[in-house]
């Protein structure tokens, strides 16, 4: 695909006319990383809002893998504000080592879920999904009835074959996301769905702004070279862990060289 491939909204839509109220996209990134977190994000829109957003979807945006790193860092901020609301899930190295990569992803991916949710619907999921005891409580119950009134629907669109989301979800690591989603998965989703490419690049910067920051912050961590290579496993990487043995970032259950 080239760049100028522009992405859709045709499987968003799709969603909306089955009934669902808000759309997310979901996409990751760092799962063959060998160190530091593996990260999903997610960018939601409302269904109402899909035909305007279709028609201000920024400039260039493309699978984020495909995008230079100025392009991307150039669409960052605009993809913020296009999105109806945003958040970037992450798993840390020891929670991948503790659950393997798969289960981590969902974990990441529900944490974003579950970010994006409670900024879309403010106090209502907040009520539902958090315990008050006291004078909270009468505040609460209202909140609570309304929202089980008025309960949205939320379809999920997942880059890749496999629905790690709702494998996780009900687990005992898993936030108590105040919706479940409905999970499709699109193969080279990033490529095709408007929401699941704003939700690639988003991730992708977040993550890698974070292995510069870490590189740039702690010398042991800096002769590793992510600032460069960004955890992956490149020559310079893995000849530094032969050199100085892996770091408190590195997924140790891995086979790491």
């Amino acid at each position: 695909m080239s760049i100028s491939a522009v992405p859709t909204f045709d499987l968003e839509e799709s969603l909306a006319r089955e009934g669902h109220s808000v759309i997310v996209g979901f996409d990751e990134v760092g799962r063959g990383s060998l160190a530091g977190p593996v990260m999903v994000g997610a960018a939601a829109f409302l269904a109402q809002r899909l035909p305007q957003a279709a028609r201000s979807m920024p400039h260039y945006l493309a699978d984020s893998k495909m995008l230079t790193v100025r392009r991307r860092e150039a669409l960052y901020e605009p993809l913020q504000q296009w999105a109806d609301a945003w958040a970037v899930g992450s798993a840390t190295s020891a929670e991948i080592d503790e659950w393997g990569i798969s289960h981590a992803l969902g974990i990441a991916a529900l944490r974003a879920l579950d970010a994006v949710e409670r900024t879309l619907f403010g106090a209502f999921a907040d009520a539902a999904g958090t315990p008050a005891t006291g004078a909270e409580q009468t505040e609460q119950t209202t909140l609570v009835a309304d929202w089980d009134a008025h309960m949205p629907r939320v379809g999920a669109i997942l880059d890749g074959p496999s629905d790690y989301i709702t494998k996780a979800l009900g687990t005992f690591e898993a936030p108590a996301v105040p919706v479940p989603a409905h999970v499709v998965t699109q193969v080279k989703g990033d490529q095709h769905c408007g929401s699941v490419a704003c939700a690639a690049v988003l991730a992708k910067v977040t993550r890698d702004r974070l292995m510069t920051q870490l590189a740039d912050s702690n010398p042991d961590y800096a002769r590793y070279g992510w600032a460069h290579n960004k955890g992956y496993g490149s020559q310079a990487h893995k000849a530094a862990i032969a050199q100085y043995g892996p770091c408190d970032e590195h997924r140790t259950s891995w086979k790491l060289l």
